[in-house]
Parts: C-alpha cells; structure tokens; sequence
C-alpha cells in the first residue's frame, strides 16, 4: 500500500509516453519519464565551479585564491546569508527557463529542479539538509500567477524538496503588484520591491529557511523576501536559484 502512489505515477506517466511522447525543449528528441530535458542536454550544462563570488555566486575566470565577494557585492548588506546557483548562464539555460515560464513547459520544472540542486555542493549548503529547513518558493503577485497560471519558484521548489528530502513550505504572499524591473538600477529595484511581500503562515522554530527561485540576478527580489523571513523570525536565510543570471 505505501508504494501504490509511486506505482500509479509511474504507470500514468508511462501511459502519457505512449499517447503523448515527450519532446526535450534543448535537441528536440524524444524524452519519457515526464521529463522535459534529455539526459545529454541536462549534463551539458554547466555548473557554477570556483572560482564564484562567495555572496552570489557570480562566477569568475583565471585563478582566485580564498573567498571573495564581487564588486557588485562588496559592501553591500543584504538580509540573506548567501545565494548559491546551480549553472551558469547561457542561451540554451535562458531558452529552456523561458520555455518553462512563457510557454508553459510545466513539464521542465523536474529538470530544472535537477539544474538548481546542483547548488548543494557547495558545503555551506550541507547545514540545510542535516538540519531539514524548509524550501520557500518566491511568490507571484496573483495577478501574474493567474495569467502564468503557475508560480515557477514553486514548481521547482516542490521536486527539488522531493530529491533533497526536505520540505516545501509557502509562507510568503506577494501582496503588491511591481511594474518589470528590468530596467531599474539596485537601488530603484529596492524600492520598488519594499512592502511587496508578507508573511502568510507559522514559522516557529525554524532553523533556517532556503529562498527557491529560478534566476538570481541582482538578488534584490529574494533580499526582500529574506528580510520579511528574518523579521519573522528566521535567522539563517540562504538562497538557491538555477541559473545565476
């Protein structure tokens, strides 16, 4: 009885295969499994190896001794301890991440998952998993959700929890909507961002809590959503994204 969701899922997907063979959104095989990538296109991806800035994660050529911090991030205070991505940035990551988001390849959200915990090697990363925190996905402002029809963040949160033995809880609500902020400084990405988020359920004696989001870019989105944690008490927060934008 305790392996019969298992099995049905199994033979679910299997039947989907068979009516509806997957396509990899990376060479355009077939894929089976509920899978949205081929197993070559996943492990062509590269993954973020030192040396990386100790705070986001970007990436750096030649040879750095120690950590260091970027100049994006040198003296900046930011309410999370660290962020951790799990590839670098490239065209087929961006195309596959876009795919999944403006397309509605919700079937990506499994080989995403896989992308994003390549993050756990780094050792930083072993406390979350010995002392079980909780993955929080980054929210979506209703209005978004409804026309996207899914919170991406989630949607990689919850396997991502599943392969990593940890849970997925979704205790912060976007309240206000922000207009795009591709095109806003740090600074104006701030503000606009202040006031956005709340926190919606019991997060009592927690140890930490890991923010979960599909790109990192200037990190100002998951720094508000770190300050809401923290001011609810959460005292390590760290984040892990697939891609370091």
């Amino acid at each position: 009885m305790v392996e019969r969701p298992g099995l049905w899922r199994r033979g679910w997907e299997w039947a989907l295969d068979w009516i509806y063979p997957g396509v990899c959104a990376g060479c355009g095989e077939t894929v089976a499994g509920g899978r949205g990538l081929c197993a070559g296109c996943e492990a062509a991806m590269p993954s973020i190896e030192a040396p990386f800035c100790g705070m986001c994660s970007e990436p750096f050529e030649g040879r750095i001794d120690g950590a260091f911090a970027c100049p994006n991030c040198r003296g900046q205070r930011f309410s999370f301890e660290f962020a951790r991505s799990g590839v670098r940035r490239s065209p087929e990551a961006m195309a596959w991440i876009h795919q999944f988001k403006y397309n509605r390849r919700i079937d990506l959200g499994r080989d995403l998952a896989r992308l994003a915990a390549r993050a756990f090697v780094d050792r930083r990363l072993e406390r979350v998993r010995e002392e079980g925190w909780p993955l929080v996905p980054v929210p979506l402002h209703w209005r978004r959700k409804g026309w996207r029809r899914f919170n991406q963040a989630k949607e990689i949160a919850l396997p991502l929890g599943k392969e990593l033995g940890l849970p997925v809880k979704d205790v912060l609500r976007r309240v206000r909507a922000t207009r795009t902020q591709t095109r806003l400084s740090r600074k104006e990405r701030q503000q606009n961002l202040r006031g956005a988020f709340r926190i919606r359920g019991a997060i009592d004696g927690w140890p930490g809590a890991v923010l979960v989001d599909d790109v990192l870019t200037t990190g100002s989105t998951v720094d508000e959503c770190a300050r809401m944690l923290v001011s609810a008490g959460v005292q390590n927060v760290v984040v892990v994204t697939v891609m370091r934008g």
